[in-house]
């Protein structure tokens, strides 16, 4: 009887290489739903910051506001209040905010 159980199992034995899509399946999971995106949002912050231009109003990741005085190559002099100015980091600018007048985009 054992020799019957031990020679249905060996029959049944899939190939080793079906074991890892489970794992593969979750890699492509993460892929898409977590470093894809993360990394087209890396994209547009840098495409932002790259375009920066004397005039435009910030927000740093500090949370403070201001508008932009001078841009050169790895720093930006901020001005947050009148004959207030702050060298910045470029990278460290979390968003630009778009004029008073402009309309949002989901109206």
């Amino acid at each position: 009887m054992l020799d019957f159980l031990a020679a249905a199992t060996g029959a049944a034995a899939q190939p080793a290489w079906i074991g890892w899509l489970p794992i593969v399946g979750m890699i492509l999971i993460f892929w898409f739903l977590i470093i894809r995106p993360q990394m087209r949002q890396q994209k547009a912050h840098a495409a932002k910051v790259a375009g920066l231009k004397r005039g435009d109003q910030v927000v740093t990741a500090g949370g403070l506001v201001g508008k932009v005085i001078k841009v050169d190559e790895h720093y930006a002099e901020i001005e947050l209040a009148k004959g207030t100015v702050v060298k910045a980091v470029k990278s460290t600018i979390g968003d630009v905010i778009p004029p008073a007048g402009a309309k949002p985009a989901n109206d």
